[in-house]
């Protein structure tokens, strides 16, 4: 369905949704997204509108 780009700053504040239409709480990427920042990775967001949402993970490599 993809996210206007007015609201990609506001994807990750927990209890936010954008589409009222699915099931959810609104928690899921703001904990996905603090579980990558303190494994010292960061997570990316590309979306458009109509098109759909691609969510990038890149963690640090680990020996």
């Amino acid at each position: 369905m993809g996210i206007a780009e007015n609201n990609l700053k506001k994807l990750f504040r927990m209890f936010k949704r954008f589409h009222t239409h699915v099931e959810g709480t609104g928690i899921g990427l703001y904990i996905v997204k603090r579980i990558v920042e303190n494994a010292g990775g960061k997570i990316e967001v590309e979306s458009k509108v109509d098109e759909g949402t691609k969510f990038s993970i890149f963690l640090p490599y680990a020996e």
